[in-house]
């Protein structure tokens, strides 16, 4: 039997500073659990791997010689690890005193459950949107496009889980991937997160064949963490459209059918069309011009992309 209760995957490029924080943050919170650490770093160009090597001599180092992507580097991750327990943390993440406690200790005391999802806090200290249920082909449709605005109330309120207040520890379908614990034995019989995906989605994904095997997933708000999301993506702002859209048409085609995904990928490519057009027509009106043609520039990217998910 292994002597760690917990493993601690994080997947970090470029962003040292944050993931020093993090660090501190787990060894500030473990409490008494047996925890081992392991950064896998994705080829940062920034100081990550020596900062971690010099600062964090506990802590498992695996570096990659490439940008491999967050369902990559944290089945690299969860390879070496032998916790009980597997913790999938964000490097822009800082974990809130007993996190750790709380959750594993939720995980000890329903067997049923094989997912559990920490409550999510902004900066300035508000909640921020970490509990999803399965997305619906309507829901595709609306969610992080142009029509999101204009999506019917009752949809967003499903998806989001709305209907279940945030201090309410509840059952969903999936929880973001930036806190997410699970148990070895899921790994090890369902397997690691889909390596089709480069980022966003895939921890939908895993939700979906863990929930499909018979477990349960909880959002527990009692564990609280800190995350300054996007820190990473926002590095590349155009592939961050490309990799969140081929992601989405990834799993609508995994799990809907190609039919689906095929009409929702010309919805989305119709939809950067348009954007792109608004933007150029700003941009030659003269409002905010080097920001519209960055935006055109961007959408253009997604464009020639073709959005075409990994895979299909």
């Amino acid at each position: 039997m292994s002597k760690y209760q917990l493993s601690i995957v994080i997947v970090s490029w470029n962003v040292r500073d944050l993931l020093r924080d993090c660090l501190y943050s787990i060894e500030q919170t473990r409490g008494n659990l047996a925890v081992e650490t392991i950064v896998v770093d994705s080829a940062s160009t920034d100081g990550s791997p020596a900062m971690v090597a010099a600062e964090f001599p506990q802590v498992t180092l695996i570096t990659a010689n490439e940008n491999v992507g967050f369902p990559r580097g944290n089945n690299m991750g969860i390879a070496k690890a032998h916790g009980r327990y597997i913790l999938l943390l964000n490097p822009d993440t800082v974990l809130h005193d007993n996190a750790l406690v709380h959750m594993v200790d939720y995980l000890e005391n329903h067997l049923d459950v094989g997912v559990v999802g920490a409550q999510l806090l902004n900066d300035d200290g508000s909640v921020q949107s970490s509990r999803r249920r399965f997305p619906t082909l309507i829901t595709a449709f609306f969610e992080s496009t142009w029509l999101q605005s204009r999506a019917p109330q009752h949809i967003l309120t499903r998806y989001y889980a709305l209907d279940t207040p945030d201090n309410q520890t509840a059952e969903v379908d999936w929880v973001m991937g930036a806190c997410l614990m699970t148990r070895q034995e899921i790994a090890q019989t369902i397997g690691g997160l889909d390596e089709g995906y480069f980022m966003y989605s895939e921890e939908l994904d895993w939700c979906h064949r863990i929930k499909m095997a018979g477990w349960r997933v909880v959002y527990l708000p009692t564990a609280q963490v800190t995350h300054y999301q996007g820190k990473s993506s926002e590095q590349v702002v155009a592939q961050r459209h490309i990799y969140f859209n081929r992601a989405k048409l990834r799993y609508f085609r995994k799990y809907h059918g190609r039919v689906p995904a095929f009409v929702l990928r010309l919805f989305l490519l119709l939809n950067y069309l348009v954007q792109m057009a608004l933007e150029a027509g700003k941009g030659v009106l003269g409002h905010k011009r080097p920001l519209r043609w960055q935006r055109v520039h961007a959408y253009w990217l997604v464009l020639r992309s073709g959005l075409r998910p990994a895979g299909y």
